[in-house]
C-alpha cells in the first residue's frame, strides 16, 4: 500500500522484451536502498524490483499489466514518479493507494497558472462514477485531489513542489496517464450495487 506522495523520480536506462513482458532498468537514488521483491510504486502501479547496483534496479512489467497501464509507452530516458510502500509507523500524507491501476486517463490540457498548474482529463464514461469533487484520485501514483468535474471527466490542480517533483513537469496534452480511483469509494459503489 502507498500512499501516493512521490519520493523520486527514476529515469529508464534500459528496456527488454521477455515474451509478452518488458523489464525495465531504472536509475534512481532509491536503488542502493531496495531489497529483492520490494513493492515500489511505478506511476502508480506496484512493481516488485530486482535490485543491480546502488544505481540501478531492474522491475518486471507483466502482459496484464501493461494492458492498463501507460507503462508500455515508456521509452530509454523516460522519468517515472517512485514510491516505496507505506510503513505502518508513519504519518499518512496523501490517501490509500493500492498501486493497483483503475486504467488510464488522458490529459486534454495542462495550463501553467504562474503559481500553480490545471491539468484536465478524459476518462472513460463508465469510470464518472468513481469521481467526485475535492475526492481522492491517484494519477501516475501521484495523491491529488479532484478540483471540478468537467463534460467528459475531470480537472486537477497541481502545487508547485507536486509539479518539480514529479513527471507532471513532463505532462502535455494528448499524453496518457495512470488512474487509480479512490479505493474507499470502489469499495462503498461496489457494496451498493448489490443490493
Amino acid at each position: 500500500m502507498f500512499t501516493g506522495i512521490i519520493e523520486v523520480l527514476g529515469k529508464i536506462k534500459a528496456i527488454e522484451k521477455e515474451e509478452t513482458n518488458l523489464v525495465f532498468t531504472i536509475e534512481a537514488p532509491i536503488a542502493g536502498d531496495l531489497k529483492l521483491n520490494e513493492s515500489v510504486s511505478h506511476n502508480g502501479a506496484c512493481l516488485s524490483v530486482k535490485p543491480v547496483s546502488k544505481k540501478l534496479y531492474k522491475v518486471t512489467a507483466v502482459h496484464e499489466t501493461l494492458l492498463r497501464t501507460n507503462l508500455k509507452h515508456l521509452v530509454v530516458g523516460n522519468f517515472v514518479n517512485l514510491e516505496r510502500s507505506l510503513k505502518a509507523n508513519g504519518r499518512i500524507d496523501g490517501h490509500f493507494v493500492l498501486g493497483h491501476i483503475d486504467g488510464i486517463v488522458k490529459c486534454i490540457s495542462a495550463k501553467n497558472l504562474h503559481g500553480s498548474h490545471t491539468f484536465t482529463f478524459a476518462c472513460n464514461p463508465k469510470d464518472r462514477k468513481y469521481l467526485v469533487p475535492k475526492g481522492s484520485i491517484a494519477l501516475n501514483g501521484v495523491s491529488l485531489t479532484i478540483a471540478d468535474l468537467t463534460s467528459h471527466g475531470f480537472s486537477i490542480a497541481i502545487i508547485p513542489y507536486t509539479f518539480e517533483h514529479t513527471n507532471f513537469k513532463n505532462m502535455n496534452a494528448g499524453d496518457e496517464v495512470n488512474a487509480e480511483f479512490d479505493v474507499l469509494g470502489k469499495y462503498v459503489l461496489e457494496n451498493l450495487s448489490r443490493k
